[in-house]
């Protein structure tokens, strides 16, 4: 079985979900669109399709160069990104608590 995190469990595997996911996990990094593509499973044509917003909205920014390639990595400073990475952190303590209470269940039953 696949794993899924707590943040793909709860807004589904949509590719710009799937890419907040991978910056959200690997946060200390920066990376080439080709290694965010090839990470977060997601094509490369369909990351360039939306990452402009991305970079846009301030949830990504552009570290440095190395060669052709650019790095990225997640904007922990804007608002947003602090907003996701709470709400990343609050649904996993959420689906946590609840498979403690399910386990606790199980023994006293």
């Amino acid at each position: 079985m696949e794993y899924k995190s707590s943040f793909r469990l709860i807004f589904g595997e949509s590719p710009i979900v799937k890419v907040i996911d991978f910056f959200l996990d690997n946060r200390e990094f920066d990376y080439s669109m080709t290694d965010i593509a090839k990470n977060s499973d997601v094509g490369w044509s369909t990351l360039h399709g939306f990452w402009k917003e991305l970079v846009k909205l301030g949830i990504v920014t552009k570290t440095r160069r190395i060669g052709r390639a650019e790095l990225y990595k997640l904007n922990a400073t804007s608002p947003v990104v602090k907003k996701l990475i709470e709400l990343d952190k609050d649904i996993s303590k959420k689906l946590m608590q609840e498979e403690i209470d399910e386990k606790k269940l199980k023994v006293e039953v």
